[in-house]
């Protein structure tokens, strides 16, 4: 008979604690669809103004969260590809009057797409952080495989 009671008190704590648990998970769900812009639960009354663009933290993920973390391993992810790139460009052209290293779309390309599929993405990003130079928005394979990408660094 003591056993039985044993045994039905842990039952009731385990349910207890799982209750308390499951208590805790809705709690902070409702706070955060609370901040959540795209949250249609009218019932969140007391949601506050959306932020706006001059607002530090607008476009952003709330500190601490996976999603900050995510994205910045995928920032450093991308700088690691920026940095490889810039080394190839190094290695496969030519060093110009300007003492700058110059390589074709064309060459860089086809060295390139063995080690990434995300050239042009790449190099787009490498433009961006003033660290390589080219004419033209996009460049495409086979049509631009003349233009000339000048390494800046």
């Amino acid at each position: 008979m003591e056993g039985d009671q044993g045994q039905s008190a842990k039952s009731t704590s385990a349910v207890g604690d799982l209750r308390k648990s499951w208590q805790s998970w809705a709690e902070d769900h409702i706070e955060y669809q609370r901040k959540n812009p795209f949250s249609s639960d009218d019932r969140l009354a007391s949601k506050p103004a959306h932020t706006h663009r001059g607002d530090p933290t607008y476009g952003r993920p709330p500190e601490g969260s996976r999603t900050e973390q995510r994205g910045k391993d995928a920032h450093s992810h991308v700088g690691k590809e920026v940095e490889e790139l810039c080394l190839i460009i190094r290695r496969t052209g030519q060093v110009g009057e300007d003492g700058h290293v110059s390589v074709t779309f064309g060459q860089l390309f086809e060295t390139y797409v063995t080690i990434s599929n995300k050239v042009v993405g790449i190099l787009l990003r490498a433009r961006k952080h003033g660290l390589v130079h080219f004419e033209g928005e996009m460049l495409w394979q086979g049509k631009d495989d003349d233009v000339v990408i000048t390494l800046l660094q």
